[in-house]
């Protein structure tokens, strides 16, 4: 035991400490309430990009942004639509619509919008669908309008078409800004259902399973204690800009924080139970059982603790403003968990248990619980109990070779949401690449003499691109007229540095299908002879690629990135803490081994869920990154509470007999933290995005197999067939690998 945390701990549990951090905690509430402001006034939704913004599509849209400069920001898509071909009434909605969007009467922060009023019919009718069922009007925002700024414009604009009582023609806004606002309006609501169910959830399995009102209440004041000062010092920060507020991340960190400071709750309470039937003063007994803990919270907090910081090594912004979010939040689990819970505890006594209130020299009752018998068939069987599990977690591991993984954003979303709605109408009555067109940049070393050579060549490029493989043709090509008179060229086809030349090609596929991506990735690896053939110097000539379909291509390279190092250094991090923790080589090993065998075959269980009962074609590819963190950090914390146990019961047994009184002991406690750990996360399912609906049901049925299966059998089966010690061997000698 470190002397600064025995004395920490040792304090938090007198009679005059206790009721000092109480207060200490208790102010912090009532200052940062006052001072701070919500860290949901500051949250957003990440953008899916690189934190260096040094992606090619990165650089390209730099390239665009700086050649082509225009006072446009989010584009937003009106969409019309019904079953039947559009009627001429529908017509004159839309030409109202659009009337209203080019007038001094438009929403605020619109820009531009597509002139559809000022088109002749024959011209209109192109702009149809080929069915004639389905009108896209595109429009713009300004230049910097931000998530909530496209929020209140969508409002405006809905109301507007109420107003135009548009019957049973259906209008729906996609694109960036449809998006954008959708997604903030999805979590206003979000976070005070998922905290109301968390709360209720937890209070009624409490109260299940300890049947004391007070057990049951407590844990939940202590985590909404901590959620104020977490939820506070995170809108300091997001105010002063230190860091970004994903919105998701806060919605999760709600989650992880009541589950977690109940599961401290729990292993506290739990021997501070025991404690006081050999104690009869309620302090000197927290003081005994925060002294057999508090390592093990420290070693469990800090192991968390690192996970979530390997975060900040990630280049995708999602993941990267994940970091600061729960790093903030385990620091102060970490501190409430050494602090906070002992010192509500130690001042609550016994009464805290009532009416089942543990009394000083009272004999523990001789019960064969259902730990108890697990621990002795580990014991007896270690060697069949150990086949078996690795057989069926192995099983589930192979099946995660057939995971498919989806990069459409959209697929997360509800599907009655005006976003997908629009999106998906265009999907079906327009060709699926023209949705997102790529946007070419040819950028040149020197300035280009715009003239019939090199519109020619241009010309060339085009046939090019467009005989690529998964190219289907391009939009805003040249024309003859335009190659033989230069001077005749539209504005935007030449950059303002004269060194850039843009154009726009339309994919077959749709621009964030598996096919759209490789024939992008296609264009990028071909990029030196699609030049030469046109007649380019690949030496003083380059290509770039923009639009969706690239972004979408590396946001797939840097996902695959960061999981490499993620998964290597979270691993390397926590085996080397479990190392410090039991002061062994071999142990820390077998430990994280069925800790990563446990993840793997959660995926794979988790699949056949998904895919053959759900019924889902795919999952969001950032599943994988979110459920190893959380479940590889979350799962450290019962093998330490075991392992600890373990290491105690070793100075008084063999060691098969120190297993199967670790298992036994710790077994009821750990298992009732993981039921409350996993309904908690299983509480995501009410949330409205499908990634974290999935997320939610993944990370239940992850800890319900990491608790029972993997951390209540497997691993003391492991144990007890790697090390047969005798009764003579003292715990130092045992946990030496």
């Amino acid at each position: 035991m470190f002397n600064p945390l025995q004395r920490l701990v040792n304090f938090s549990s007198s009679k005059r400490g206790a009721k000092l951090v109480f207060l200490l905690w208790i102010a912090a509430v009532i200052v940062l309430s006052v001072f701070a402001p919500s860290s949901k006034d500051y949250s957003v939704s990440s953008k899916e990009g690189s934190v260096k913004n040094d992606t090619p599509s990165a650089i390209a849209n730099q390239v665009i942004k700086e050649q082509f400069p225009s006072k446009e920001g989010l584009t937003g898509l009106l969409v019309f639509h019904r079953d039947d071909k559009l009627t001429d009434n529908d017509r004159e909605k839309i030409t109202e619509v659009s009337q209203w969007l080019s007038s001094e009467e438009k929403p605020k922060y619109v820009e531009s919008a597509l002139p559809f009023h000022q088109f002749p019919k024959p011209v209109q009718d192109q702009m149809f669908s080929k069915d004639g069922t389905t009108l896209l009007l595109n429009f713009t925002l300004k230049e910097g309008s931000d998530s909530h700024d496209a929020n209140a414009t969508i409002k405006v604009m809905n109301d507007k078409l109420k107003q135009l009582k548009l019957g049973t023609l259906q209008a729906e806004i996609t694109g960036p800004a449809g998006i954008s606002s959708d997604t903030i309006s999805i979590f206003q609501n979000a976070d005070f259902v998922l905290m109301l169910a968390t709360i209720v959830l937890i209070f009624v399995l409490l109260l299940v399973i300890y049947r004391s009102p007070l057990l049951a209440v407590i844990p939940l004041v202590i985590a909404a204690i901590v959620y104020q000062v977490v939820d506070r010092v995170l809108g300091l920060g997001g105010k002063n800009d230190w860091f970004v507020l994903d919105s998701s991340a806060i919605s999760i960190m709600l989650v992880l924080l009541f589950a977690v400071l109940t599961d401290y709750s729990l292993f506290i309470f739990s021997r501070y139970r025991e404690e006081l039937k050999n104690f009869s003063s309620k302090y000197s007994a927290m003081g005994e059982a925060i002294h057999h803990v508090s390592e093990p919270i420290l070693f469990s907090g800090g192991t968390v603790l690192l996970s979530v910081l390997t975060l900040f090594t990630t280049v995708f912004m999602p993941y990267n403003h994940f970091a600061p979010v729960f790093s903030v939040a385990v620091v102060f689990i970490l501190i409430a968990g050494l602090t906070l819970i002992p010192s509500i505890f130690a001042l609550m006594g016994r009464k805290a248990f009532w009416p089942f209130i543990p009394k000083a020299d009272e004999k523990p009752k001789e019960k064969a619980g259902f730990w108890t018998k697990v621990s002795k068939q580990v014991m007896k069987h270690p060697a069949v109990i150990a086949g078996i599990l690795l057989i069926t977690l192995l099983a589930g591991a192979l099946n995660t070779t057939s995971i498919q993984y989806s990069f459409n954003i959209m697929k997360s979303f509800p599907e009655d949401l005006s976003s997908r709605q629009g999106f998906e109408l265009l999907e079906k009555h327009y060709p699926a690449g023209q949705l997102a067109p790529v946007t070419v940049i040819l950028t040149s070393d020197e300035q280009i003499a715009l003239d019939e050579k090199f519109l020619t060549n241009v010309k060339s490029l085009e046939d090019h691109l467009k005989n690529i493989d998964g190219v289907d043709s391009i939009s805003q090509g040249l024309t003859e007229e335009m190659i033989k008179a230069p001077e005749k060229l539209p504005r935007g086809f030449i950059g303002e540095d004269k060194k850039t030349f843009k154009m726009q090609l339309v994919l077959k596929d749709n621009p964030y299908d598996t096919g759209a991506l490789k024939t992008v990735q296609k264009l990028r690896d071909q990029e030196g002879n699609i030049l030469s053939k046109s007649g380019f110097s690949s030496n003083s000539y380059h290509l770039q690629y923009a639009g969706q379909t690239a972004e979408q291509l590396d946001i797939r390279a840097m996902n695959q990135r960061d999981m490499v190092i993620l998964f290597s250094l979270v691993t390397v991090l926590i085996t080397i803490m479990l190392a410090l923790q039991t002061r062994s080589i071999l142990m820390p090993l077998l430990m994280m081994a069925t800790i990563l065998l446990s993840y793997v075959a959660t995926l794979g269980f988790g699949w056949i869920i998904f895919h053959n009962i759900m019924g889902y074609d795919s999952i969001s590819y950032r599943l994988p990154v979110y459920t190893f963190v959380f479940m590889v950090a979350l799962g450290v914390d019962y093998n330490i509470m075991l392992v600890s146990r373990i290491k105690e019961e070793a100075q008084k047994f063999s060691w098969k007999e120190a297993v199967g009184s670790g298992v036994a002991l710790t077994g009821g406690v750990i298992s009732s933290a993981g039921i409350i750990l996993a309904a908690t996360f299983a509480v995501l399912i009410t949330q409205p995005l499908q990634e974290l609906f999935l997320f939610g049901m993944i990370m239940a049925l992850g800890v319900l197999m990491d608790t029972f299966l993997v951390r209540g059998m497997l691993l003391p089966s492991i144990l007890i067939l790697v090390k047969k010690k005798g009764k003579s061997q003292s715990a130092a000698h045992t946990f030496n690998g």
